[in-house]
């Protein structure tokens, strides 16, 4: 399967999707922030990227169209998507989310976990809608909150769970596409 993967970070999870998942292939990533780490790392890889402001969705599309894009999946993409995004590419646009959807949808997650004195945190793989971190659940996996926790620590333990549920979640996608 050919996968497009969209980033604005560093792109830690777009290089373990191009290291495991490895019966597919990742053709193209998208970046929005010129200095972003992930266009370092498709560099190193070898993949190819495409600069792209995150509201140019048209260009966005041509680009993974282009490419014979099969999936994409949101690594870091720190912006809504719209419906012509989705309509595009229906029912084929997953999310990692660091929590247990439907539990804390949106920004800063983690420190809102910890604020709300969750006992258990995570992370959740699934299909992109309209409405904001709300798609159906493809994968999640639970993180304990540990005494004196920090934002930090727990966003890198979440971190570890979301590489490996992110290529589970593609390899369950795949054979629905």
């Amino acid at each position: 399967m050919k996968i497009g993967v969209m980033c604005s970070g560093n792109g830690s999870n777009f290089e373990n999707i191009v290291r495991t998942c490895r019966t597919d292939e990742v053709v193209l990533m998208i970046y929005n922030k010129k200095d972003c780490g992930a266009y370092k790392r498709a560099s190193k890889l070898g993949i190819s990227s495409c600069l792209i402001r995150s509201n140019d969705e048209a260009k966005i599309i041509r680009e993974f169209m282009w490419a014979g894009v099969e999936l994409i999946v949101l690594a870091g993409w720190m912006r809504i998507v719209t419906p012509h995004l989705i309509d595009a590419f229906p029912r084929r646009i997953i999310n990692i989310h660091p929590s247990l959807l439907p539990k804390h949808k949106g920004l800063n997650v983690v420190q809102r976990a910890l604020d709300a004195g969750d006992t258990v945190a995570g992370c959740t793989v699934h299909y992109v809608t309209e409405e904001l971190d709300s798609g159906d659940i493809i994968l999640q996996a639970e993180v304990p909150i540990i005494e004196n926790d920090t934002v930090e620590t727990l966003t890198r333990r979440i971190q570890l769970k979301e590489y490996c549920i992110l290529p589970q979640a593609i390899d369950h996608v795949k054979h629905k596409v």
